[in-house]
C-alpha cells in the first residue's frame, strides 16, 4: 500500500481532521455563550446618562459622534466644565474617542476608584462564594494599581472580564505611535503580570517603549497597550474563528481614527491579535505605516495584498513557537488562512532570534524586540531579516515622516 507519511496530502487531511473536531464542538455548544444577553453595563449606564445630560443649559453631543466633532466640543469647554463632565460621566468620557487623551486619563482614574470601592464591598458580600470574594479582591488590587498617579489609562470597561488600554509616552507630542495588540486570554487581570512580565500587554508596551527610546533617543514616541477588545478565552472555538476579531477590529479602527495629530502609526500584533489586525487592515487610516505580526495563526487572507492596505506588512516567528504547528487553513469560517511567514504570503520576514517561544517576542535582548523598535521609530534599514532575502528590505529607507518609503 502506498505510504503518505511525508506527503502534503497527509498534512492537509490532518488539518481538516482537526477542523472537523471544531465543527463538532460548534454543533454541540450551539454558540449559546455568544448569544447570551447581558444586563446593562456600567459603561452603558454612563453613556445613557451622558445622552440625557446637559451642560450650561445645552444638550451634550451624541457620544457616538465622529471623533473630530467631539474634539471640537471638548475644545470649546472651560476647564471647570471639563472637570464637571469627568465627575459626572467618568466611564463615558474615559472611553470617548475624540475626547482629549489627558481628559480620558483623568476620567478613567475616577472610574477606577469607583470600581475599587465597589470591589472592596464585594469582598465582604456574604452572598458571594469564597472564590467570588477572592476574585473581587484581585480586581480591587488591579484597579488600585491602574489608578495610581502617572498611569495613563486611555480606555477602561469593568464589564465581564474587562477591557483596557494604556499609553506610555505622550500621544499629543509623539512623532511616532506604536500600538500593541495582544492575543487570547487578555483581560483586566492578565493585562499586567509580575511573572512572565513581557508576555502581558503592559510589559509588552513598556519593553517596546524603552527599546524605541534606546533605538532613537531623538524620536518622540508613544506606545499603546491596547487590550480594549474581548479576546478569545483560551484555545477554544472563539480562537479558531474571526468573531472576536471582527468586533475587535471595529474597536481598533475607532481608536486609530481618533488618535491625535498625524504621526505615523505602527501596529504590533501578537498571536490572535494578528487576526484582529488582519480583519481591521483594510479600514485602517492611511497614517498606519506598518503592520507587524508575531506568532501569527493567520490574518484571514491568503496573501498580504488581500489585506488591502498600503502599510508595510512584517512577520516573524520564533523557531520554538508552537503556533507553527497550527494548520494554516480557512474552512467554513474556521482557521485563519495562509501562514504570514510563508513566502507566497508576501510579508517582509524578520528575525525573532532569542524570543524563546510564543510569549517571548517582547523580551529585552531579542531580535524580535529590536526589530519592533526599529520599525516603531522608522529606522527600516536597521531591521534584521530572518533570511538573506532581498524582498525583506526592498524599497526601504529610514524615515520619521508620515509618508511611506
Amino acid at each position: 500500500m502506498t505510504s503518505f507519511d511525508t506527503s502534503p496530502q497527509l498534512n492537509v487531511w490532518r488539518a481538516l481532521a482537526a477542523l472537523a473536531v471544531v465543527f463538532v464542538m460548534l454543533a454541540t455548544t450551539g454558540w449559546t455563550a455568544l448569544r447570551h444577553q447581558r444586563e446593562t453595563t456600567a459603561l452603558q449606564t454612563s453613556r445613557s446618562e451622558w445622552e440625557h445630560g446637559r451642560l450650561a443649559g445645552h444638550r451634550l453631543p451624541d457620544p457616538g459622534s465622529a471623533p473630530a466633532r467631539l474634539a471640537r466640543f471638548f475644545a470649546s469647554l472651560t476647564a471647570p466644565q471639563r472637570t464637571a463632565l469627568v465627575r459626572d460621566y467618568p466611564l463615558a468620557v474615559g472611553n470617548m474617542n475624540g475626547a482629549p487623551a489627558e481628559l480620558r486619563y483623568r476620567a478613567n482614574r475616577v472610574a477606577l476608584l469607583q470600581q475599587v470601592r465597589l470591589e472592596r464591598t464585594r469582598m465582604h458580600d456574604n452572598r458571594l462564594t469564597s472564590s467570588g470574594q477572592q476574585l473581587a479582591g484581585r480586581r480591587m488590587h488591579r484597579y488600585e494599581s491602574m489608578s495610581t498617579d502617572g498611569r495613563q489609562i486611555l480606555a477602561f470597561d469593568p464589564e465581564g472580564s474587562g477591557r483596557v488600554a494604556e499609553v506610555f509616552g505622550s500621544l499629543d507630542k509623539a512623532e511616532r505611535i506604536s500600538v500593541v495588540v495582544p492575543g487570547v486570554d487578555t483581560d483586566l487581570l492578565t493585562f499586567q503580570r509580575t511573572n512572565r512580565k513581557y508576555s502581558a500587554p503592559v510589559g509588552m508596551a513598556q519593553a517596546l517603549y524603552s527599546a524605541e527610546r534606546e533605538a532613537s533617543p531623538s524620536t518622540r514616541t508613544a506606545v499603546i497597550a491596547w487590550a480594549d477588545y474581548t479576546s478569545p478565552d483560551g484555545l477554544g472555538i472563539d480562537s479558531a474563528t474571526a468573531m472576536r476579531a471582527e468586533s475587535g477590529a471595529v474597536r481598533l479602527n475607532a481608536l486609530l481614527t481618533a488618535l491625535p495629530g498625524s504621526a505615523p502609526v505602527s501596529m504590533f500584533c501578537h498571536s490572535y491579535g494578528s487576526v484582529v489586525c488582519g480583519v481591521a487592515a483594510h479600514s485602517m487610516p492611511d497614517r498606519v505605516a506598518d503592520i507587524a505580526v508575531a506568532g501569527s495563526p493567520g490574518m484571514r487572507v491568503e496573501n498580504a495584498a488581500q489585506l488591502d492596505t498600503d502599510a508595510r506588512v512584517w512577520a516573524m516567528r520564533d523557531a520554538d513557537d508552537w503556533i507553527q504547528d497550527v494548520p494554516h487553513l480557512e474552512v467554513g469560517g474556521l482557521g485563519h488562512g495562509e501562514d504570514p511567514m510563508a513566502q507566497e504570503f508576501g510579508a517582509r520576514v524578520l528575525s525573532a532570534r532569542e524570543a524563546k517561544g510564543h510569549g517571548g517576542y517582547f523580551e529585552p535582548g531579542t531580535d524580535s524586540l529590536r526589530n519592533f523598535a526599529e520599525i516603531g521609530t522608522g529606522a527600516y534599514r536597521s531591521v534584521e531579516c530572518a533570511h538573506d532575502d532581498a524582498a525583506c528590505t526592498a524599497g526601504l529607507s529610514d524615515t520619521t515622516e508620515a509618508g511611506r518609503a
